[in-house]
């Protein structure tokens, strides 16, 4: 019987985490810097279009990173 308030913790993060995710796709449009970073690259050519986000994808991990650790952090 002591594990409901694990569960309740579980289920408070994965609400959290589905909630900040549904913002973000609602507000992805109107966040124009993420994407255009210095060292997110971009090349298009005359048959095709490459895009790799580097930094990006870095400052992304190093958010998740820190709400992560908060998070777990006793």
């Amino acid at each position: 019987m002591n594990d409901f308030p694990q569960f309740g913790k579980l289920f408070l993060i994965i609400g959290l985490v589905v909630a900040v995710t549904g913002l973000l796709m609602i507000l992805g449009g109107k966040i124009l810097w993420i994407g255009k970073l210095p060292g997110d690259f971009f090349f298009k050519g005359e048959k095709f279009t490459f895009y790799f986000p580097l930094t990006s994808s870095i400052l992304v991990s190093v958010v998740l990173t820190l709400i992560l650790w908060l998070i777990n952090r006793k």
